[in-house]
């Protein structure tokens, strides 16, 4: 039988999750400008579910309407993506930390099983990208939820949370970028699965920060614009 969820899913829902999507993996570039009749021709949506679905994104912060200008997908500067990054070290180094002590064997255990399937996934694209869909498959999010502490998740998985993931996938496609990734999860549930909240946070801060440096190194070299 299926979810509740899946059973009252609608047109616009499916509109949604379509342009978050092509917003995420750059299909739809940050600052680019969109119209309705374009969308509903490139990703064959009606004009009803598209205009909810456009309402939804806006709230989110993925884009943006400026008086006499339209809609653009949201963007930001270099340096403003670099700052994103110094408070995701300090407050996903907690949320690693807290996690730690407050998940449960039983959450471990699959966030364990979503890094397999994360792992199949890189495989299927040899390698190139490492896209996480929102949510519960979302490593980053799993540890921001497992933190149990609701005023740091309120900070991370608000708008910053989307704005971050505009951006991640575009620099999961550095060359062997994917697999580092990956292993460097892996090395953080195993902290939290020892429940060293020491390790979890060193480790969480000095993933977020290899990032950070993967973004510098691309801004320098050109190979990331804005």
């Amino acid at each position: 039988m299926l979810a509740a969820s899946q059973q009252t899913r609608t047109r616009a829902d499916d509109a949604f999750d379509c342009l978050q999507t092509a917003i995420v993996k750059g299909e739809l570039a940050p600052g680019e400008k969109i119209g309705e009749v374009e969308l509903c021709e490139r990703f064959e949506l009606t004009r009803g579910p598209l205009r909810e679905a456009l309402g939804r994104l806006e709230s989110r912060g993925l884009l943006v309407r400026r008086p006499h200008a339209g809609v653009k997908v949201v963007s930001i500067s270099g340096d403003e993506l670099l700052e994103l990054y110094r408070i995701r070290e300090v407050m996903e180094g907690l949320a690693a930390r807290q996690a730690a002590d407050r998940m449960t064997d039983a959450e471990i255990t699959d966030l364990l099983s979503t890094l397999d399937s994360h792992e199949r996934m890189i495989e299927e694209a040899q390698g190139q990208a490492y896209y996480q869909a929102e949510g519960d498959y979302d490593f980053h999010h799993r540890i921001t939820t497992g933190s149990r502490n609701a005023k740091l998740a309120q900070m991370l998985l608000g708008d910053l949370y989307y704005l971050v993931r505009l951006y991640r996938y575009r620099l999961s496609t550095a060359s062997g970028r994917p697999h580092r990734a990956l292993s460097e999860h892996r090395r953080i549930v195993e902290a939290i699965a020892d429940r060293d909240g020491e390790l979890a946070e060193f480790l969480m801060k000095r993933h977020i920060n290899a990032a950070r440096l993967n973004i510098e190194k691309r801004i320098e070299e050109g190979a990331l614009t804005f």
